[in-house]
């Protein structure tokens, strides 16, 4: 079943084109990734589909329900949820405040359980849960941004890049709990930079060069193509 689908979206910061004609989808049950250079329009996308920033052509589909002119607060309530660049927290609020933030598209009734499954992929989180955000560390905060996406019960999660400024280990660790959310039956949008790690986790995906998709394929054809390895790889 096609979850989202993108189809010829133009998206300008004033008087620059900055995203030119992309189309793409995500199946049920995909993990599908954007890789690209810093600036090529990957976080651009995902704020589109996300709703905080407008096409002027074409369209969003998701579940089969136009999305593209539907208030950004009505689209996390749809199970679209996006874990944006930076984190974003509120820092002088505690772990489990924060956590509150992300069910308020849900019913009360349903946010102790889903606080329980947040702690049960998270353990520091739970260890730390009164702590205030702003002295985690940047491991623990890319966390509990994932964590409080995770709040809204999402269908399609979009995480944007999910590793920057981590430590390597710390990188290892985020795509693990990655896998462990697409094992789980959540469907991932990935924009990364870490092509690398990227492309190992992805079902699909797709290379966005200035604003525009010059590439797409398998993770493996992807990652095993000499243009790409060249270009992201370091190969």
């Amino acid at each position: 079943m096609e979850m989202l689908h993108v189809e010829d979206i133009n998206v300008y910061y004033g008087s620059i084109h900055a995203i030119k004609g992309v189309s793409f989808d995500v199946q049920e049950g995909e993990i599908v990734t954007l890789i690209g250079a810093n600036g090529a329009g990957k976080s651009t996308i995902l704020n589109t589909i996300s709703g905080l920033l407008r096409s002027k052509t074409g369209g969003i589909r998701f579940m089969d329900q136009p999305v593209d002119r539907v208030p950004a607060d009505k689209i996390v309530g749809m199970g679209l949820a996006q874990c944006p660049e930076g984190r974003r927290m509120f820092l002088q609020m505690t772990v489990e405040e924060n956590l509150d933030m992300g069910a308020y598209t849900r019913p009360n009734s349903t946010i102790a359980k889903n606080m329980a499954m947040v702690y049960e992929k998270f353990p520091r989180l739970k260890e730390r849960r009164r702590q205030i955000a702003g002295t985690l560390s940047g491991g623990e905060q890319q966390m509990l941004a994932m964590g409080r996406a995770i709040m809204s019960e999402p269908k399609l999660l979009m995480l944007d890049e999910p590793s920057m400024g981590l430590a390597p280990i710390l990188v290892d660790e985020i795509f693990g709990i990655i896998r462990e959310l697409h094992a789980a039956g959540t469907t991932i949008l990935l924009v990364e930079q870490n092509a690398s790690m990227a492309l190992d986790v992805a079902d699909r995906a797709y290379v966005l060069e200035t604003g525009k998709i010059t590439a797409t394929g398998t993770g493996v054809e992807l990652a095993s193509s000499p243009k790409i390895k060249k270009a992201y790889l370091g190969g």
